[in-house]
């Protein structure tokens, strides 16, 4: 008996998979519980055509991931932070303060979990950091810049 799985069933297939099972095993497991219905012609044919949109517009979504990556690479952010002696910075500059500084100066959303620091910057200097944009897309290098903030303004 074919069916379509209307939920993810472990050890039979994934939700919108066409699975063939016996009549018993539908009947008595599969239905009660809503994890499958009966495949007809007609309900194949709107299967398919869901998971071919879901296909296309994954991979929509992953261009534009790799069209941000892009312009993320060749964006260079400058962050002031209040200086003490030495160049070591009062506090730190976080995951959370690029993220911020991106998306004032690109417009472009970044999770900060997603800013790659190893640790928070203490120091001016220049430092190259990785961020994720898109789990189907390698990281992005965005140059992060240090500055001491300017205490006259």
């Amino acid at each position: 008996m074919e069916i379509i799985l209307l939920q993810d069933v472990e050890n039979l297939g994934k939700r919108g998979e066409v699975a063939n099972v016996s009549a018993g095993y539908g009947r008595n497991f599969l239905f009660p519980r809503k994890l499958a219905e009966i495949a007809t012609p007609g309900k194949i044919a709107a299967v398919q055509k869901i998971v071919e949109e879901k296909a296309a517009q994954e991979r929509r979504i992953a261009e534009q991931a790799e069209e941000t990556r892009e312009l993320l690479s060749k964006t260079v952010i400058t962050i002031a932070a209040p200086v003490g002696a030495g160049d070591r910075l009062f506090g730190s500059v976080t995951s959370q303060d690029i993220a911020t500084a991106i998306y004032t100066a690109r417009k472009i959303r970044v999770d900060k979990r997603g800013v790659d620091l190893g640790e928070a910057i203490k120091t001016v200097g220049t430092y190259m950091i990785k961020v994720e944009v898109h789990p189907s897309v390698e990281p992005a290098d965005v140059k992060v810049m240090v500055v001491p903030e300017d205490s006259k303004a």
